[in-house]
């Protein structure tokens, strides 16, 4: 829908209210916890119902930042009396401590970032009463050592806060903050969420969301205090981060379909937002709105809201697989950090020029993201962006993992979602038989279970091409644990080393199988998945010729995986339950037509776009000594090169 720049703006404003009026019937008296419908997260229904006022209030906090003194639904007042309620003591209905639940710390970065935003509307006419028992209850962060990744920044603007309006604060805990945070830059504009084994392995919206978040808003809430130099730091980080994420936006809307925590939908539009108000974006205003619209209608009108009004756990709508044992029926709005727009001023240029087109709408591109190991093609005839990923996976390097599908599959994007059957906040386990099957490259055991990737190893990231290997691994009970438990058992298996060449809507995908020590001499079948769609086999049936699978869904998207060298037969797998973009769910595949031979090369084509491909890049196959390379030439005469080298001996830290 077309709006005039006024426009755009109410509808925020009516879309952020409506949000906000929705969840007061769920509120106990006082208004210390908002408690929603629906299953408990692993921290407990009274740490879902602070989670529900924390993060509501975060909402309304930018809602009434850039309202100029409106407040025609008394939000203040509302939540005010809620800090009340909920730091008494004496109330049975009280906020945890951070003692009691650790999950509290996460929410007072949400309470205090609100207090900030609206300290003339509500910190300023609190009860000092009120203000020391706030202040007392966000006391004990000071000198926790705080898990190591993004919560460290809950302690950072918590305790910015409290130095700010005469709490207690720690200059230890501050400078502990910012070492670790640079100590995660992995540059170009891109943080690890913490470190995995020792290394940068963690890439996901949180990067956005989170590292480059709150490390601005630490600084506007010290403003003259904080150190010299720091804002500018993070400024020109979040800058250049900018620059990529623009890229990572389908012209639907939709932000891209991968890591965690992805029910917090339009929180992704965080650091957009973040970039205009600390001036540390490169877009245009009217690109910036353009982004945060279309992603906002994207989830409204994609059905994220249901009858009553609440954000639902799910992508669209409900859906348990893409959840974690923390989401609560609160944790969906952490999408609040995607109003952060709206503590701008009416006549702030975002909210004045027009909307501009998104990247993926101005022209094809193709880029490589050093920092995450992401390979990213867009392309305007469709809106599609894809990202084929060979770096980090959120996995310790230094044992086996099975796979995580949000960060363990070669490929995702803005228009489709990986297959995650199962209810993963069921514990581990709880996912039994979720063989990896789209954009994956693994071995099929004599039972015909799929082996695992994770943990892999970048090998090359470079240009339009990437490599990396991983060691074959099968979880001996036929499960799979979402959170990685170290007792979980495997039957390791081969070294595979996968390559990718990538330009607009095909990847060639390039494979060679070595022996490892401890393997065994099992024989195995080599199978490569390409995209998952949501598609009814009954009204969208997939279909095989020779080595090729195609699968079509009804909004005209098509998925095909050729196989150009070793993967004579193809097949479609059907999925129920699996997909977050729809109930049923089916993936191209092809395979080997029997046990694959060690040291050879092996190739497929993926394509995903909203046509066939015009025509198929061509690939052929040498040798220099032990390395082995795919010569890819694109159907413009342009070329890549695959280079697959053979493993070297003890590599794998976890070998048997």
């Amino acid at each position: 829908m077309n709006r005039t720049p006024a426009e755009d703006r109410a509808h925020w404003e009516r879309t952020a209210d409506e949000l906000l009026l929705a969840v007061r019937p769920f509120a106990t008296d006082g208004h210390s916890l908002i408690q929603l419908p629906g299953p408990p997260s692993i921290n407990g229904v009274l740490s879902d119902g602070l989670e529900g006022f924390a993060r509501t209030f975060l909402l309304a906090g930018f809602r009434l930042a850039g309202a100029g003194g409106e407040d025609p639904h008394d939000f203040a007042g509302w939540y005010a009396a809620g800090l009340a309620a909920g730091t008494d003591p004496d109330n049975p209905r009280r906020w945890p401590t951070f003692t009691e639940c650790a999950q509290a710390k996460v929410e007072a970065a949400s309470i205090v970032l609100a207090l900030h935003e609206t300290r003339p509307l509500i910190w300023d006419r609190l009860d000092d009463r009120v203000r020391q028992r706030v202040l007392d209850w966000l006391a004990p962060m000071v000198g926790d050592p705080m898990p190591g990744n993004n919560w460290i920044w809950f302690q950072g603007v918590t305790e910015a806060f409290a130095r700010s309006a005469g709490g207690r604060w720690s200059q230890q805990d501050l400078d502990r903050i910012i070492a670790l945070t640079d100590g995660w830059y992995a540059g170009g504009g891109w943080y690890s969420d913490g470190l995995t084994g020792g290394e940068r392995r963690n890439f996901d919206h949180y990067n956005g969301w989170a590292m480059h978040l709150y490390p601005l808003w630490f600084c506007r809430i010290l403003g003259d205090e904080a150190p010299a130099g720091l804002l500018d730091r993070y400024r020109d980080r979040l800058r250049r981060f900018l620059q990529d994420q623009r890229l990572l936006v389908g012209a639907n809307g939709s932000p891209l379909i991968q890591g965690r925590s992805l029910t917090y939908r339009h929180a992704a539009l965080a650091p957009l937002w973040t970039g205009a108000l600390f001036d540390a974006t490169p877009l245009a205003p009217g690109e910036t709105r353009a982004i945060a619209s279309r992603m906002l209608g994207h989830f409204t009108e994609g059905g994220a809201v249901d009858a009553k009004g609440l954000l639902t756990l799910g992508w669209h709508q409900p859906y348990r697989g893409v959840l974690q044992v923390y989401s609560g029926p609160a944790s969906p709005y952490w999408a609040g950090k995607g109003f952060i727009g709206l503590a701008l001023p009416p006549d702030h240029p975002v909210w004045t020029e027009e909307a501009a087109p998104l990247a993926v709408e101005q022209g094809d591109f193709t880029r490589s993201l050093r920092a995450p190991g992401w390979l990213v093609s867009g392309t305007a005839a469709d809106g599609v962006v894809r990202v084929v990923s060979h770096g980090g996976d959120h996995a310790d390097p230094a044992r086996p993992h099975a796979d995580d599908p949000c960060y363990a599959r070669f490929a995702y994007s803005t228009h489709t979602a990986p297959e995650t059957p199962g209810d993963p906040t069921a514990g581990p386990g709880a996912c039994a038989g979720a063989d990896p099957v789209d954009n994956a490259v693994v071995l099929l055991d004599a039972a015909g279970r799929a082996s695992h990737r994770r943990p892999a190893t970048r090998v090359r990231v470079d240009g339009a091409v990437a490599v990396s290997r991983s060691r074959a691994h099968w979880p001996q009970d036929a499960t799979w644990d979402p959170f990685g438990g170290p007792d979980t058992r495997y039957v390791l298996g081969p070294w595979i080393t996968v390559g990718s060449a990538l330009r607009g809507s095909v990847e060639v995908r390039a494979a060679r199988i070595d022996p490892a020590p401890g393997a065994g001499a099992s024989a195995h079948i080599l199978r490569i998945g390409g995209w998952a769609l949501a598609a009814d086999p009954r009204s969208s049936p997939g279909r095989t010729d020779g080595a090729t699978a195609r699968v079509e869904n009804a909004a005209g998207l098509v998925s095909v995986v050729v196989g150009t060298r070793g993967l004579p037969k193809a097949a479609v797998v059907v999925g129920s339950d699996s997909n977050a973009l729809g109930a049923a769910s089916a993936t191209p595949v092809v395979e080997s037509d029997g046990p694959i031979a060690h040291g050879t090369l092996f190739v497929a084509l993926v394509h995903l776009g909203g046509t066939d491909p015009a025509a198929l890049p061509r690939v052929t196959s040498r040798a220099e000594g032990t390395t082995l390379l795919a010569d890819v030439t694109w159907p413009d005469g342009e070329g890549d090169t695959i280079r697959l080298p053979q493993p070297e001996a003890g590599s794998c830290p976890w070998e048997e």
